[in-house]
């Protein structure tokens, strides 16, 4: 009884968000590893909407979608972490951090699907707009709140003992580079964290999945 009564209070089993958003963020990854680059000219970006706009959009349908599991992710983190007994702000910030990376992707997802949309019009410039904000959205727009959820639920992790430690400091470490990836936008240069960001945080997050436990007894909350 006490077993099935803390698996309802803590929710659903943080690994299935955390697949959900895996495998939707590795599709969107390869439907999106053909597309423009930031430097890239608008006529390319024109021509590259013309030529796929049905990946485009498959691309941005998964990268919408993505952002629900994220967020269904943070919330289930919340609660388990609060019912461990650790009264921290970190997990409250994480969310938040969550909600952002999920509007960010949303943003990211609607200006791709519409410079596919818009491409017909065969005005460049416009094309080139839409890709650069598909491209801020879902780069630094994206990896820095995310590396907020990282270091909200990575702390608390650390202060409680509820995750081996290698798991907890991961989150520190990759949550930092994330979070400094917004200067992204002044300098091409940080754009290797990016990637770090995006993918180091969802090994992340399901390392969290596969090993968050209740604190011990005895913490201070």
């Amino acid at each position: 009884m006490t077993s099935t009564t803390h698996t309802v209070r803590g929710g659903p089993p943080l690994l299935v968000p955390a697949a959900a958003f895996t495998l939707l963020t590795a599709g969107a990854a390869l439907t999106g590893a053909a597309g423009p680059r930031p430097d890239s000219a608008p006529t390319a970006v024109l021509a590259d909407a013309l030529a796929r706009p049905g990946a485009i959009a498959l691309g941005a349908a998964l990268l919408l979608g993505s952002g629900i599991p994220l967020v269904v992710y943070a919330a289930t983190a919340l609660r388990r972490i609060e019912g461990a007994g650790l009264a921290v702000p970190g997990p409250v910030m994480g969310f938040a951090g969550a909600v952002l990376a999920a509007g960010s992707l949303s943003v990211s997802a609607l200006a791709g699907w519409a410079g596919a949309a818009v491409a017909p019009l065969g005005d460049p410039v416009l094309a080139r707009l839409l890709a650069t904000l598909w491209f801020g959205a879902g780069g630094p727009g994206f990896v820095a709140p995310l590396g907020l959820l990282l270091l909200g639920l990575s702390v608390p992790v650390l202060l409680g003992g509820l995750a081996p430690r290698w798991v907890g400091w991961a989150g520190v470490v990759v949550g930092g580079c994330a979070l400094l990836s917004v200067f992204a936008l002044a300098t091409p240069v940080l754009y290797p964290l990016l990637p770090v960001g995006r993918f180091g945080g969802l090994l992340v997050l399901l390392a969290l999945a596969a090993t968050l436990r209740p604190a011990p007894r005895g913490v201070p909350s």
